[in-house]
């Protein structure tokens, strides 16, 4: 009998999802005895021919992590959902849009004079831009277009999973892979990982004041963090109270506070929002001068509580004015 066959894509991330595979160490012998990984590009020599030539839906699985943002990783996601039973959003970037979705702070022309112009170490002297098209001697070159909007996988393609995390726990991994194997599937578009916040099964939680008021936001290098209580009463902006559990405690063993990465359990809309109401509700005042003060030290709001979510928020994206003539 053969064995399923699952492919494994990266878009616009880091890195760190693929790290999350290889960190099975020889949990990774178990799903490649029980599955036959036909598509890994970052790991094996494969190319896009090779899923072109497959029949649809030849893939049982295909675990597509990373934000989408350029003309080749939406046609890339098109030919996997052609190709795959099931398609699986892996990690936040694809599940939220991640880090990468911050973006949509910007629009392209920002991001592009960003990165080959103003940073610090960048020398252009000649303001030299990738471009789309180039002639050159040996034909004519070409790059993919860079989307102006940071997507989620499932604003691109239709999504059957979810699973969260950055990067996401090689156990979550494991088990989606052992569920998908015994046909024990939940329904389509749920989240596998535990729909429990964090802060309910945080290690600390004993720890944590039946009211917890706050004077003063406090960053990590700041003070010197209480080992054994709960991060969010010593002043910290510990965003576990408004995100999904599942991730072990990493960041909260490693004694920092959780960032959200996980993302929203299945009550929750809008993960961004979430946080910002559980924290603000937490101010340690009914006065508005004093309120405003407090939360003024919390810095970049928008990069702390949509810093994994922004593309699928409510906001999605900053606001630009229509351009005359409507383009």
């Amino acid at each position: 009998m053969s064995k399923p066959k699952v492919g494994f894509y990266w878009c616009a991330a880091c890195g760190g999802c693929e790290e999350s595979v290889v960190d099975l160490a020889a949990g990774i012998l178990d799903v490649v005895n029980a599955v036959d990984i036909v598509f890994w590009p970052v790991a094996l020599d494969f190319k896009r021919e090779d899923v072109e030539k497959m029949q649809d839906n030849e893939m049982a699985v295909c675990f597509i992590n990373g934000a989408i943002r350029s003309s080749e990783q939406g046609e890339m996601v098109a030919l996997l959902r052609k190709k795959a039973g099931l398609v699986i959003a892996f990690g936040s970037c694809s599940h939220l849009g991640g880090i990468p979705g911050l973006a949509n702070l910007y629009n392209k022309e920002q991001v592009m004079k960003t990165a080959y112009k103003d940073t610090v170490t960048t020398v252009n002297e000649s303001n030299t831009y990738p471009v789309e098209s180039y002639k050159a001697p040996e034909g004519n070159l070409t790059l993919p277009s860079l989307w102006n909007t940071v997507k989620t996988l499932d604003q691109v393609i239709d999504v059957d999973y979810y699973i969260p995390g950055c990067p996401p726990p090689s156990s979550l991994l494991a088990d989606a892979v052992n569920t998908i194997l015994q046909g024990k599937l939940p329904a389509k578009g749920s989240v596998l990982a535990p729909d429990t916040a964090l802060c309910h099964e945080c290690p600390r939680k004993a720890s944590k004041p039946e009211k917890v008021a706050i004077k003063e936001f406090k960053r990590p290098h700041e003070i010197i963090i209480d080992e054994e209580k709960c991060l969010l009463s010593q002043g910290l902006l510990c965003l576990g109270s408004a995100t999904r559990s599942g991730c072990g405690w990493v960041c909260i063993n490693g004694n920092m506070p959780c960032t959200g990465c996980m993302g929203p359990i299945s009550r929750v809309h809008d993960h961004g929002t979430k946080a910002l109401s559980a924290i603000a509700s937490l101010t340690a005042s009914n006065d508005e001068a004093e309120i405003a003060a407090i939360l003024d030290k919390i810095v970049d709001p928008a990069g702390t509580f949509f810093r994994y979510s922004l593309p699928a928020s409510l906001l999605h994206r900053k606001y630009e004015a229509p351009k005359e003539g409507g383009k």
